[in-house]
Parts: structure tokens; sequence; C-alpha cells
């Protein structure tokens, strides 16, 4: 009898085992969701960008005083300097940044302070891999309660610490456990069209060339829209494409000038498809508007937002030149009453060539003596908007942006018709009517850039981006071009690599620790349990003695 209540007892204490890790382990789930890889690239033999792209470990938000060896989350809404200086501190895993869906006009103070940190993210090697993901329900819960136990961790109280090791539930952040490796067929595409003046030989005219670099920067690739930067220069351009094949194709209208579009690749890699375009025309072609006349070089970039134009050149232009006649204009139209509160400046600044970047697009042109400035409305090269995943379509207005194409336009075509010059702009307006800027296009061609990421390394010569370009040139230009560049086999230029886009899996998972706290807490209660029924004879017959005793007083 004995033997079969002991062996009732023995399976006791694991079904009891059972309720109390029921009780103290929450429901295991799992999450799945896309994330994006930080960049990784070479360029000119340097490595910039995240390294690693494997991710295996234990979830903590900033709260918790020690991550090391763990996926630390973060949240740009609640981004500063002294957290990013705190996870570089310490030997951290990985790191997930959730990215809110949206971005207001006017940056708060923690995503400001992203945007001025995103820069140096990108131009360091980072060992340990950096992820991005954007905001949903259940990646802020996740996060909630990440940052929760993050938070009992660092409690002043040992008995609270030691509770919320035990009862905190964390995530174990996983993915594929295959490494990145660059990119066998990586290419950089530049498109270009002309539109040809009235002259007896057309080839011997003047050119003057419009370019804009099509592609955007961002922390990461996938989440890289370049809402301004550069999507609204490619937007002024195709503007300006469209109006001025108007001007031209009417034998009355159409000046003593050529004109060159071009859209450039690799903007954001040193404007690297402007640069082998530039050697393309110059040292392989024997002819080319590049070798003969040139007037001088328009490059547009981050035209969409702001109430200043700023014109940077690398050197003053000369008196009496096209290009000196072109930011005269300019100046004069911005003092017009018919454009109140804009504002426009000559920034002087020489290219610096210790610096292995260049500042902007037109110094790849001045580099090779050719007469060429930038318009926009930053007075620096230095913003942080320029390479941002936060550029998104909300930092664009639709309204300065069609503003800011009718002075450029107004601008060339007194350059392109000295006789306009004659008169004031409120008098002789050439840009209305059936030439007026067209808003409504601008915005949807702008809505259409943003709808896609635009990364160079996401966009090879198939990409239906360049094929939609090419299409556009076509309808208003004539012998379009795409040139197509590859780098060296030998010593390749620049290197892109995959494993930009993965898929992350959240498991629910309990602290290394409440096992250790589950093995006490069962083995005590054997224990106990044990000594119980070892004792229960002796303690029965203490019983019964007792009750006997009493029934005989």
């Amino acid at each position: 009898m004995r033997n079969s209540n002991t062996k009732r007892g023995l399976n006791t204490p694991w079904m009891v085992a059972a309720i109390l890790f029921a009780l103290f382990l929450p429901g295991i789930t799992a999450l799945e969701f896309p994330v994006y890889r930080m960049q990784q690239y070479s360029l000119e033999g340097h490595t910039y960008g995240c390294k690693s792209a494997q991710v295996s470990a234990e979830s903590r938000t900033p709260e918790a005083e020690i991550l090391t060896r763990r996926c630390v989350l973060m949240r740009i809404s609640e981004f500063s300097e002294e957290r990013w200086s705190q996870v570089l501190a310490q030997s951290v895993a990985a790191v997930l940044i959730l990215v809110p869906p949206d971005t207001p006009d006017v940056l708060p103070g923690p995503l400001q302070g992203f945007v001025d940190q995103e820069m140096s993210f990108l131009r360091n090697e980072t060992l340990f891999p950096i992820y991005f993901a954007v905001e949903d329900k259940a990646l802020l819960e996740m996060y909630r309660e990440t940052r929760a136990v993050s938070l009992s961790l660092r409690s002043a109280s040992a008995w609270e610490v030691l509770l919320g090791m035990v009862m905190g539930s964390g995530f174990q952040m996983t993915t594929s456990e295959v490494q990145s490796k660059p990119l066998s067929h990586s290419t950089i595409t530049t498109l270009e069209g002309q539109l040809m003046g009235d002259g007896g030989d057309a080839a011997e005219l003047p050119t003057i060339v419009i370019v804009a670099h099509y592609d955007s920067f961002g922390a990461a690739p996938y989440l890289s829209y370049g809402g301004d930067s550069n999507g609204s220069g490619v937007t002024v351009l195709l503007e300006m494409v469209r109006l001025f094949h108007l001007l031209y194709s009417d034998p009355r209208t159409q000046p003593r000038y050529n004109m060159m579009f071009a859209l450039t690749g690799g903007g954001k890699f040193n404007y690297h498809g402007s640069k082998r375009w530039i050697d393309e025309h110059l040292d392989r072609f024997e002819t080319s508007v590049l070798h003969e006349n040139v007037a001088f070089i328009l490059c547009l970039d981050t035209l969409a937002s702001g109430d200043s134009l700023h014109l940077h050149v690398s050197r003053p232009p000369p008196e009496g030149t096209a290009q000196w006649e072109f930011m005269r204009q300019l100046q004069l139209i911005s003092q017009s009453p018919l454009f109140p509160g804009l504002n426009f400046s000559l920034i002087h600044k020489k290219i610096n060539l210790g610096e292995s970047l260049l500042a902007w697009e037109h110094e790849q042109f001045s580099l090779r003596r050719l007469p060429a400035f930038t318009i926009s409305r930053l007075n620096s090269h230095k913003s942080g908007l320029r390479s941002s995943i936060l550029d998104t379509r909300s930092r664009v207005d639709t309204g300065r942006l069609r503003r800011n194409t009718q002075v450029l336009c107004e601008a060339l075509a007194r350059v392109l018709y000295p006789e306009t010059r004659k008169e004031s702009l409120e008098k002789l307006q050439i840009f209305q009517g059936e030439l007026a800027i067209d808003e409504e296009r601008q915005a949807a061609i702008l809505d259409w850039l943003v709808s896609q990421p635009r990364a160079v390394q996401l966009m090879d010569r198939t990409h239906h981006f360049l094929s939609t370009m090419e299409h556009l040139f076509r309808r208003h230009l004539i012998d379009v071009r795409r040139h197509v560049f590859k780098p060296d086999e030998k010593q390749p230029e620049f290197v892109f690599y995959d494993q930009m886009k993965q898929t992350m899996t959240s498991h629910r998972v309990k602290p290394a620790v409440f096992d250790l706290f589950m093995a006490i807490v069962i083995g005590a209660y054997l224990g106990l349990l044990y000594h119980a029924v070892q004792n229960f004879s002796p303690a029965y017959n203490k019983f019964i003695r007792l009750v006997t005793k009493q029934k005989k007083k």
C-alpha cells in the first residue's frame, strides 16, 4: 500500500511543475516581418556601411544597461546621439531600427538627430548588422514588451531586477544564415537626349546641358525614396524637356542654341555615372557636344522646398559668358514681384582634391574644365536630408517645386533668346498659357518617383524606371542614348552587395535565468515532497497516538 502511494506521489510533482511552467511562461508566439539592411558597398577601394548580415540574438532596448551580444531595438522617433553612443560602446550582436511609416513636414528633434547622424552611419564601416523595419502595430507591441523588460533590468531594487529577469519575456531575433556577397553584374546607367537649335550647321551652335542624377540614397537602399534629393531634380528636368521641346518644335521660336538633357546614375556614389559619361564623351567620341562649344552645364539638385535658390560654382563665371548671363538672369528674376520671398545667392566653393568624395555634381565637369554649376535650395552639400531614408514624399512642396521650375525656365529662356532681356519679367513672361508649368503633371511624376526605392544598386539596365525615362526622352528629344557603365574587372571602382532585404523572425522566449529559477523551484518542491513522504509514517503514528490519548481522556 505504501509503495502504491509513493508512485502516485512521484507523478504529482511533474504535474505541478507543468502547471507552474504554464503560469509563468506566456504563450510562445512568432512574428515574421521584412527588414532592410544598411548599405554595404565599396567605392574607389574604400569599404563603407554594414559588413554583416546574420542576426541571432535576444532583443533589448537601450534602457538596459548591458547590451552585449543583444539585438538592440530602437525607434527613430526616440533617437538620440547619447543612445547611439551607448550602442556603439558595447559589443552588440545587431541593431534593429524602427522607422515611422510617415515623415512629418517639420522634423522633430529625434528625427532631425537621426538625419544628422545618418551620414556617419554610411561613411564608416560597421561590423555588426544594422537593419531597419517600418513600424506597424505588431512591431510596436514587441518593442514595448522588450522595453519593459529592459527597464526592469536596471531597477534600483535588486529584488525588482531579479523579478524582472525571471518574469520578463524577451524575443529571439533571427535572420537567415546567408552572408552577403558582391553583386556580380553591377551597372550604372546614364541617359541623354538632345534638342537641335536653328542654324545652318546645328553642330556648331553652343550647347546648354541640363543634368540631374536620378538615384536616391539613405541608410537602407530599400527605404531610400529620395523625394527631394533628387526626385525634385528629375521632375524639374522632365518638365524642362517637355516645355523646351515645344519651343524647339516651332521654327519661329527655335533658338540658336542646342540643348542636351542627361539623367545620370551613381549620383550618390561620387557622381560616378557623370564621371564615366564625361570620360566617354571626351576620351572616346571623336565628335561630341562636350568636345565642341559648351555654353554651360546646369546640374539640378534638391529643389522642392524652402524659399532660397543657391547657385554653387567651383569658379566664378567670367563676365559676358552665357554662364554669367544665366546667373544674372536668376538674380533679376528672383527679385521680381512675381516671386515674392524668393532669395538667390551665388556660393563659390573650390574643389577640395584632398577629399575622396565630391560635394556637388558640377565638380565632375569642372575637373575636366567644363563650365558647370549646381542649382539647389540647399546652401551646403553637408545637409543630412540629401542622403536620408526620411527624405520622403512629405518633404516635397509641389507649389515651391513649380515656382523653382518656372524661375529656372525663365532664366534659361532669356539666355536662349537675347531679345527678351530688354523687357522685365512682369512685361514678358514666357512660360504661361500653353507653356505654363504643369504642377499636376509634376506632382504625378513625383508621386511615381517616390513610390519606389531608387538606390542605384537596385537598378540594373532592365529596371522599369530606366525604361520609362527613356520612353519620355524619346517622346521629346532626338539622338537619345543609353550609356551603361560596368566596374573594371581588375580594379572595380564600385562594388555593391546583396542581402539588402531579408525576413526577420522574432520568437518569444524566457531568459536563461528563468530555466534556473524553475529548476530551483521544482527541485525544492520535489525535496519537500520527498521529505514529507519519507516522514509520513512516523508522523502518522504520532498523530494516531495523540488522537487515541485524547479519546481515553
